[in-house]
Protein backbone atom coordinates (compact mmCIF):
# COMPACT_ATOMS: atom_id res chain seq x y z
CA UNK A 1 0.00 0.00 0.00
CA UNK A 2 2.58 2.66 0.85
CA UNK A 3 4.38 1.37 -2.83
CA UNK A 4 1.00 2.51 -4.33
CA UNK A 5 0.49 5.34 -2.41
CA UNK A 6 4.20 6.86 -3.63
CA UNK A 7 3.66 5.96 -7.41
CA UNK A 8 0.14 7.66 -7.29
CA UNK A 9 1.88 11.24 -5.74
CA UNK A 10 4.46 10.60 -8.58
CA UNK A 11 2.27 10.17 -11.33
CA UNK A 12 0.13 13.58 -10.06
CA UNK A 13 3.81 15.62 -10.25
CA UNK A 14 4.74 14.28 -13.64
CA UNK A 15 1.53 13.48 -15.48
CA UNK A 16 1.39 17.04 -17.19
CA UNK A 17 4.59 16.96 -18.46
CA UNK A 18 3.90 13.34 -19.42
CA UNK A 19 1.34 14.11 -21.81
CA UNK A 20 3.27 16.22 -23.76
CA UNK A 21 6.91 13.58 -23.97
CA UNK A 22 5.25 10.22 -24.68
CA UNK A 23 2.11 8.96 -26.64
CA UNK A 24 -1.40 8.32 -24.53
CA UNK A 25 -1.11 4.60 -25.36
CA UNK A 26 2.73 4.36 -23.74
CA UNK A 27 1.53 7.04 -20.55
CA UNK A 28 -1.35 4.30 -19.77
CA UNK A 29 0.27 1.13 -20.12
CA UNK A 30 3.56 2.36 -18.40
CA UNK A 31 1.28 3.37 -15.41
CA UNK A 32 -0.94 -0.56 -15.72
CA UNK A 33 2.61 -2.12 -15.57
CA UNK A 34 4.05 -0.24 -12.47
CA UNK A 35 1.30 -0.69 -10.61
CA UNK A 36 0.20 -4.20 -11.72
CA UNK A 37 -3.00 -3.40 -12.53
CA UNK A 38 -3.80 -6.05 -15.29
CA UNK A 39 -4.25 -8.74 -13.29
CA UNK A 40 -7.23 -7.10 -10.77
CA UNK A 41 -9.75 -9.43 -9.92
CA UNK A 42 -13.49 -8.77 -9.10
CA UNK A 43 -13.83 -6.52 -11.17
CA UNK A 44 -17.31 -6.07 -13.73
CA UNK A 45 -19.34 -8.19 -11.03
CA UNK A 46 -22.03 -5.11 -9.92
CA UNK A 47 -25.07 -3.86 -11.99
CA UNK A 48 -25.74 -0.43 -12.96
CA UNK A 49 -22.06 0.89 -13.57
CA UNK A 50 -23.89 4.52 -14.68
CA UNK A 51 -23.65 4.84 -10.75
CA UNK A 52 -20.00 4.84 -10.28
CA UNK A 53 -19.56 6.91 -13.72
CA UNK A 54 -18.46 10.87 -12.64
CA UNK A 55 -21.00 12.99 -13.52
CA UNK A 56 -17.90 15.78 -14.31
CA UNK A 57 -17.20 19.21 -13.10
CA UNK A 58 -14.50 18.96 -10.23
CA UNK A 59 -15.13 15.54 -8.70
CA UNK A 60 -14.17 14.13 -11.99
CA UNK A 61 -11.05 16.75 -12.23
CA UNK A 62 -9.58 16.13 -8.94
CA UNK A 63 -10.00 12.07 -9.71
CA UNK A 64 -12.88 11.34 -7.39
CA UNK A 65 -10.92 12.50 -4.48
CA UNK A 66 -13.49 14.52 -3.37
CA UNK A 67 -15.82 12.97 -0.41
CA UNK A 68 -13.95 15.90 1.51
CA UNK A 69 -13.94 18.47 -0.62
CA UNK A 70 -17.84 18.23 -2.17
CA UNK A 71 -18.04 21.91 -2.93
CA UNK A 72 -19.95 22.31 -6.29
CA UNK A 73 -22.56 20.45 -7.31
CA UNK A 74 -20.97 17.17 -8.10
CA UNK A 75 -21.01 16.64 -4.56
CA UNK A 76 -24.32 14.68 -5.43
CA UNK A 77 -21.77 11.75 -6.46
CA UNK A 78 -19.68 12.13 -3.83
CA UNK A 79 -20.56 12.95 -0.08
CA UNK A 80 -24.71 13.87 0.31
CA UNK A 81 -23.38 15.63 3.54
CA UNK A 82 -22.28 18.60 1.18
CA UNK A 83 -25.99 19.90 0.30
CA UNK A 84 -25.87 21.83 4.03
CA UNK A 85 -22.54 23.52 3.06
CA UNK A 86 -22.77 24.80 -0.27
CA UNK A 87 -22.13 28.73 -0.45
CA UNK A 88 -24.52 29.22 -3.32
CA UNK A 89 -27.69 27.56 -5.00
CA UNK A 90 -27.02 26.25 -7.98
CA UNK A 91 -28.50 24.65 -11.20
CA UNK A 92 -25.95 22.98 -13.27
CA UNK A 93 -25.80 20.56 -16.46
CA UNK A 94 -23.13 18.11 -17.18
CA UNK A 95 -22.42 16.43 -20.41
CA UNK A 96 -19.69 13.78 -20.69
CA UNK A 97 -18.54 11.83 -23.58
CA UNK A 98 -17.21 8.18 -22.85
CA UNK A 99 -16.12 5.15 -24.90
CA UNK A 100 -17.05 5.58 -28.44
CA UNK A 101 -20.84 6.97 -29.13
CA UNK A 102 -21.48 6.43 -25.53
CA UNK A 103 -22.64 9.71 -23.29
CA UNK A 104 -24.00 10.69 -19.72
CA UNK A 105 -26.53 13.53 -19.40
CA UNK A 106 -26.86 14.95 -15.68
CA UNK A 107 -28.68 17.71 -14.28
CA UNK A 108 -28.43 19.08 -10.35
CA UNK A 109 -30.34 21.72 -8.54
CA UNK A 110 -28.93 22.23 -4.50
CA UNK A 111 -30.15 24.76 -2.21
CA UNK A 112 -29.40 25.86 1.28
CA UNK A 113 -31.50 27.19 3.82
CA UNK A 114 -29.34 28.08 7.22
CA UNK A 115 -28.10 24.58 8.06
CA UNK A 116 -30.23 22.92 5.92
CA UNK A 117 -29.22 21.44 2.22
CA UNK A 118 -31.39 20.17 -0.24
CA UNK A 119 -30.80 18.63 -3.82
CA UNK A 120 -31.71 17.16 -6.80
CA UNK A 121 -29.99 15.24 -9.72
CA UNK A 122 -30.38 12.53 -12.26
CA UNK A 123 -27.51 10.93 -14.52
CA UNK A 124 -29.25 9.55 -18.00
CA UNK A 125 -26.45 7.25 -19.98
CA UNK A 126 -27.02 5.88 -23.36
CA UNK A 127 -25.26 3.61 -25.93
CA UNK A 128 -26.72 3.20 -28.96
CA UNK A 129 -26.74 -0.12 -30.98
CA UNK A 130 -26.80 -0.59 -34.74
CA UNK A 131 -27.85 -4.08 -36.03
CA UNK A 132 -26.04 -5.12 -39.88
CA UNK A 133 -26.90 -7.92 -41.76
CA UNK A 134 -24.41 -9.92 -43.68
CA UNK A 135 -24.23 -7.91 -46.67
CA UNK A 136 -23.79 -4.53 -44.49
CA UNK A 137 -27.22 -3.03 -44.74
CA UNK A 138 -28.85 -1.68 -41.61
CA UNK A 139 -31.68 -3.49 -39.96
CA UNK A 140 -32.44 -1.93 -36.66
CA UNK A 141 -30.88 0.85 -34.61
CA UNK A 142 -31.85 0.74 -30.23
CA UNK A 143 -30.32 2.32 -27.57
CA UNK A 144 -28.94 1.16 -24.25
CA UNK A 145 -30.01 3.58 -21.35
CA UNK A 146 -29.40 3.43 -17.42
CA UNK A 147 -31.47 6.25 -15.71
CA UNK A 148 -30.53 7.44 -12.04
CA UNK A 149 -32.34 10.07 -9.96
CA UNK A 150 -32.26 10.77 -6.46
CA UNK A 151 -33.39 13.22 -3.17
CA UNK A 152 -30.74 14.88 -1.37
CA UNK A 153 -30.84 15.99 2.65
CA UNK A 154 -28.53 16.92 4.94
CA UNK A 155 -28.47 18.80 7.64
CA UNK A 156 -24.84 20.63 9.18
CA UNK A 157 -24.92 20.10 13.18
CA UNK A 158 -23.32 21.84 16.23
CA UNK A 159 -22.35 24.60 13.53
CA UNK A 160 -21.01 27.64 15.60
CA UNK A 161 -18.10 30.32 15.42
CA UNK A 162 -15.47 28.47 16.40
CA UNK A 163 -16.71 25.23 14.84
CA UNK A 164 -17.76 24.54 11.55
CA UNK A 165 -20.09 21.90 12.62
CA UNK A 166 -20.29 17.73 11.68
CA UNK A 167 -22.69 17.43 8.58
CA UNK A 168 -25.08 14.60 7.66
CA UNK A 169 -26.58 13.63 4.74
CA UNK A 170 -28.19 11.22 2.67
CA UNK A 171 -29.71 10.44 -1.27
CA UNK A 172 -32.32 8.19 -1.72
CA UNK A 173 -32.04 7.13 -5.68
CA UNK A 174 -33.37 4.69 -7.92
CA UNK A 175 -32.14 3.62 -11.21
CA UNK A 176 -33.72 2.22 -14.33
CA UNK A 177 -31.96 -0.07 -16.86
CA UNK A 178 -33.43 -0.77 -20.16
CA UNK A 179 -32.27 -3.17 -22.38
CA UNK A 180 -34.21 -3.85 -25.72
CA UNK A 181 -35.69 -7.39 -25.94
CA UNK A 182 -33.77 -7.63 -29.59
CA UNK A 183 -30.42 -7.26 -27.72
CA UNK A 184 -31.41 -8.82 -24.81
CA UNK A 185 -35.07 -9.63 -23.37
CA UNK A 186 -35.93 -9.76 -19.76
CA UNK A 187 -32.98 -8.17 -18.90
CA UNK A 188 -34.55 -4.42 -18.21
CA UNK A 189 -34.25 -3.71 -14.54
CA UNK A 190 -35.17 -1.20 -11.33
CA UNK A 191 -33.09 -0.61 -8.38
CA UNK A 192 -33.34 1.25 -5.58
CA UNK A 193 -30.41 2.68 -2.81
CA UNK A 194 -29.09 5.03 -1.11
CA UNK A 195 -25.88 6.82 -0.09
CA UNK A 196 -25.50 7.93 3.51
CA UNK A 197 -22.52 10.88 4.44
CA UNK A 198 -20.31 12.57 7.04
CA UNK A 199 -18.29 15.88 6.12
CA UNK A 200 -16.41 17.94 8.68
CA UNK A 201 -14.22 21.03 8.17
CA UNK A 202 -11.36 22.33 10.94
CA UNK A 203 -8.31 24.05 10.95
CA UNK A 204 -4.91 22.06 11.40
CA UNK A 205 -1.51 23.39 10.16
CA UNK A 206 -2.84 26.36 8.92
CA UNK A 207 -0.50 29.09 8.48
CA UNK A 208 -2.41 31.67 6.87
CA UNK A 209 -5.20 33.96 7.48
CA UNK A 210 -8.33 33.23 6.13
CA UNK A 211 -12.02 32.39 7.57
CA UNK A 212 -12.23 29.15 5.70
CA UNK A 213 -11.27 26.25 7.39
CA UNK A 214 -7.85 24.17 5.85
CA UNK A 215 -9.14 20.70 6.64
CA UNK A 216 -11.54 18.28 5.97
CA UNK A 217 -12.45 14.81 6.88
CA UNK A 218 -15.17 12.81 4.78
CA UNK A 219 -16.81 9.54 5.50
CA UNK A 220 -19.64 8.20 2.66
CA UNK A 221 -21.45 4.44 2.31
CA UNK A 222 -22.43 4.74 -1.08
CA UNK A 223 -24.87 2.94 -3.07
CA UNK A 224 -26.38 0.56 -0.18
CA UNK A 225 -29.44 -1.15 -1.62
CA UNK A 226 -30.84 -4.72 -2.35
CA UNK A 227 -29.76 -6.41 -5.43
CA UNK A 228 -31.03 -6.03 -8.94
CA UNK A 229 -31.41 -9.45 -10.75
CA UNK A 230 -29.45 -11.67 -8.43
CA UNK A 231 -26.59 -8.64 -9.29
CA UNK A 232 -25.27 -6.74 -6.77
CA UNK A 233 -25.13 -3.19 -6.21
CA UNK A 234 -21.57 -1.33 -6.43
CA UNK A 235 -21.73 -0.49 -2.71
CA UNK A 236 -18.59 0.98 -1.00
CA UNK A 237 -17.49 2.53 1.70
CA UNK A 238 -15.25 5.52 1.00
CA UNK A 239 -13.11 7.64 3.50
CA UNK A 240 -11.52 10.90 2.05
CA UNK A 241 -9.38 13.88 3.43
CA UNK A 242 -8.53 17.46 1.97
CA UNK A 243 -5.73 19.90 2.93
CA UNK A 244 -4.91 23.29 1.92
CA UNK A 245 -1.76 24.15 2.94
CA UNK A 246 -1.55 27.40 0.87
CA UNK A 247 -4.99 29.82 0.33
CA UNK A 248 -4.99 28.61 -3.56
CA UNK A 249 -3.72 25.30 -3.34
CA UNK A 250 -6.30 21.71 -2.21
CA UNK A 251 -4.99 18.62 -2.02
CA UNK A 252 -7.64 16.13 -1.34
CA UNK A 253 -7.05 11.85 -0.92
CA UNK A 254 -9.52 9.06 -1.12
CA UNK A 255 -9.65 5.46 -0.14
CA UNK A 256 -12.61 3.29 -1.95
CA UNK A 257 -13.43 -0.11 -0.08
CA UNK A 258 -16.20 -1.78 -2.13
CA UNK A 259 -18.30 -4.12 0.19
CA UNK A 260 -20.88 -6.73 -1.42
CA UNK A 261 -24.38 -6.89 0.14
CA UNK A 262 -27.30 -9.30 -0.29
CA UNK A 263 -25.03 -11.75 -2.48
CA UNK A 264 -21.75 -14.03 -2.46
CA UNK A 265 -20.22 -12.32 -4.98
CA UNK A 266 -16.53 -11.06 -3.88
CA UNK A 267 -16.16 -7.55 -3.83
CA UNK A 268 -13.46 -5.46 -5.91
CA UNK A 269 -10.21 -4.49 -4.61
CA UNK A 270 -9.85 -1.30 -2.61
CA UNK A 271 -9.10 1.64 -5.15
CA UNK A 272 -7.31 5.23 -4.27
CA UNK A 273 -7.93 8.75 -5.68
CA UNK A 274 -5.32 12.02 -5.14
CA UNK A 275 -6.20 15.12 -6.67
CA UNK A 276 -5.07 18.69 -6.58
CA UNK A 277 -6.61 21.89 -7.55
CA UNK A 278 -5.31 25.48 -7.51
CA UNK A 279 -7.06 28.59 -7.69
CA UNK A 280 -5.00 30.53 -10.07
CA UNK A 281 -7.22 33.53 -10.22
CA UNK A 282 -10.58 35.13 -8.85
CA UNK A 283 -12.18 33.73 -12.08
CA UNK A 284 -10.36 30.42 -13.21
CA UNK A 285 -9.21 27.41 -11.00
CA UNK A 286 -6.96 23.72 -12.49
CA UNK A 287 -7.39 20.73 -11.11
CA UNK A 288 -5.87 17.05 -11.94
CA UNK A 289 -6.66 13.65 -10.32
CA UNK A 290 -5.60 10.55 -10.73
CA UNK A 291 -7.28 7.23 -10.31
CA UNK A 292 -6.50 3.41 -9.73
CA UNK A 293 -9.39 1.31 -9.80
CA UNK A 294 -9.65 -1.99 -10.83
CA UNK A 295 -7.49 -2.67 -14.07
CA UNK A 296 -7.93 0.89 -15.50
CA UNK A 297 -5.69 3.62 -14.19
CA UNK A 298 -6.95 7.22 -14.95
CA UNK A 299 -5.44 10.52 -15.18
CA UNK A 300 -7.73 13.86 -15.29
CA UNK A 301 -6.82 17.19 -16.27
CA UNK A 302 -9.61 20.23 -15.55
CA UNK A 303 -10.60 23.93 -15.35
CA UNK A 304 -12.90 26.18 -14.42
CA UNK A 305 -13.89 29.18 -15.39
CA UNK A 306 -16.48 32.15 -13.96
CA UNK A 307 -18.18 34.58 -15.56
CA UNK A 308 -20.45 36.64 -13.40
CA UNK A 309 -23.13 34.14 -12.40
CA UNK A 310 -22.22 31.48 -15.03
CA UNK A 311 -19.67 28.96 -14.56
CA UNK A 312 -18.20 26.52 -17.01
CA UNK A 313 -15.78 23.53 -16.60
CA UNK A 314 -14.70 21.08 -18.71
CA UNK A 315 -12.24 17.77 -18.14
CA UNK A 316 -10.09 15.42 -20.13
CA UNK A 317 -9.38 12.01 -19.05
CA UNK A 318 -6.65 9.63 -19.59
CA UNK A 319 -7.39 6.19 -19.55
CA UNK A 320 -7.33 2.83 -20.97
CA UNK A 321 -10.45 3.53 -23.04
CA UNK A 322 -9.31 7.18 -24.19
CA UNK A 323 -8.29 7.33 -28.02
CA UNK A 324 -6.93 9.97 -29.57
CA UNK A 325 -8.69 9.77 -33.33
CA UNK A 326 -11.66 10.98 -31.90
CA UNK A 327 -13.53 13.14 -29.13
CA UNK A 328 -14.08 11.07 -26.55
CA UNK A 329 -13.19 11.14 -22.37
CA UNK A 330 -14.32 14.78 -22.23
CA UNK A 331 -17.01 16.24 -19.92
CA UNK A 332 -18.29 19.27 -20.24
CA UNK A 333 -20.62 21.53 -17.17
CA UNK A 334 -22.36 24.76 -17.34
CA UNK A 335 -23.49 25.92 -13.79
CA UNK A 336 -26.19 29.01 -13.16
CA UNK A 337 -25.28 30.44 -9.91
CA UNK A 338 -28.99 31.71 -8.37
CA UNK A 339 -27.28 32.97 -5.73
CA UNK A 340 -27.09 32.38 -1.48
CA UNK A 341 -30.27 33.58 0.01
CA UNK A 342 -29.17 36.83 1.40
CA UNK A 343 -26.80 35.37 3.58
CA UNK A 344 -23.65 37.14 2.90
CA UNK A 345 -25.67 40.49 3.08
CA UNK A 346 -26.73 39.41 6.59
CA UNK A 347 -22.90 38.13 7.33
CA UNK A 348 -22.15 41.53 6.31
CA UNK A 349 -24.80 43.60 8.54
CA UNK A 350 -23.75 41.39 11.25
CA UNK A 351 -20.06 42.42 11.10
CA UNK A 352 -20.51 45.75 10.67
CA UNK A 353 -22.91 46.17 13.76
CA UNK A 354 -20.01 44.23 15.21
CA UNK A 355 -17.13 46.28 14.08
CA UNK A 356 -19.24 49.56 14.94
CA UNK A 357 -19.99 47.91 18.56
CA UNK A 358 -16.20 47.62 19.33
CA UNK A 359 -15.74 51.14 18.37
CA UNK A 360 -17.72 52.73 20.50
CA UNK A 361 -16.68 50.21 23.49
CA UNK A 362 -13.06 51.83 23.02
CA UNK A 363 -15.33 54.90 23.39
CA UNK A 364 -16.59 54.02 26.32
CA UNK A 365 -19.92 53.88 25.13
CA UNK A 366 -21.59 51.04 26.45
CA UNK A 367 -25.04 51.89 26.19
CA UNK A 368 -24.38 52.05 22.52
CA UNK A 369 -22.33 49.26 22.56
CA UNK A 370 -25.32 47.16 24.17
CA UNK A 371 -27.16 48.20 21.10
CA UNK A 372 -25.29 47.85 18.28
CA UNK A 373 -23.76 43.98 19.74
CA UNK A 374 -27.63 43.08 20.19
CA UNK A 375 -28.05 43.87 16.41
CA UNK A 376 -25.66 41.76 15.50
CA UNK A 377 -26.32 38.80 17.56
CA UNK A 378 -30.37 39.23 16.36
CA UNK A 379 -29.11 38.52 12.86
CA UNK A 380 -26.92 35.92 13.67
CA UNK A 381 -27.20 34.49 17.31
CA UNK A 382 -23.78 32.26 16.36
CA UNK A 383 -21.53 34.95 15.61
CA UNK A 384 -19.64 34.34 19.39
CA UNK A 385 -17.00 38.28 19.38
CA UNK A 386 -20.58 40.07 18.98
CA UNK A 387 -21.91 37.82 22.02
CA UNK A 388 -18.89 38.19 24.12
CA UNK A 389 -19.09 41.90 23.74
CA UNK A 390 -22.33 42.35 24.63
CA UNK A 391 -22.17 40.50 27.64
CA UNK A 392 -19.05 42.61 28.74
CA UNK A 393 -20.67 45.57 27.79
CA UNK A 394 -23.98 44.69 29.82
CA UNK A 395 -21.45 43.86 32.69
CA UNK A 396 -19.76 47.13 32.56
CA UNK A 397 -22.76 49.24 32.06
CA UNK A 398 -24.54 47.52 34.89
CA UNK A 399 -21.42 48.19 36.96
CA UNK A 400 -21.56 51.87 35.66
CA UNK A 401 -25.01 52.24 36.56
CA UNK A 402 -24.02 50.80 40.14
CA UNK A 403 -21.65 53.21 40.94
CA UNK A 404 -23.25 56.24 39.44
CA UNK A 405 -26.00 55.22 41.94
CA UNK A 406 -23.67 55.50 44.85
CA UNK A 407 -22.69 58.61 43.84
CA UNK A 408 -26.12 60.14 43.83
CA UNK A 409 -27.32 57.48 47.26
CA UNK A 410 -30.37 56.27 45.49
CA UNK A 411 -31.38 53.51 47.29
CA UNK A 412 -34.07 52.47 45.42
CA UNK A 413 -31.92 51.45 43.00
CA UNK A 414 -28.81 49.81 45.15
CA UNK A 415 -31.50 47.65 47.26
CA UNK A 416 -31.77 44.20 46.02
Amino acid sequence: MNKRVVVIALIILVAPSALFSFSLPDIVWGISDALDTTRVRNTGLTVFPTLVIPMGGEYEAMGTAYTAVARDATFFDANPAASSRLNLTELTLMHNNLIADTSMESVVYAVRWGDLGFAVGAKFLHVPFTEYDIIGVQQNSVRYTETVAGVNVSYNLFNSFNFHGVSVGTTLKAAHRNIPAVIAPGQSAFGVMADVGVLTRFNFLKFYPSRSRNFSVGVTARNLGPPVLDEPLPTSIVTGIAYAPLHPVLIAFDVTTPIVLFSDAPPEEISYAAGLAVQVTDFFAAQTGFQLRGGNPRITLGGRVNVRELGFHANYTLDMTTQTDRIDRFSVMASLNLGDRGRADVQRMVEEYYLDSLAAFAAGEFEATVTLASRAVELNPRFTPAQETLETAQRLLDLQQRLDAIRLGDEDFLAP
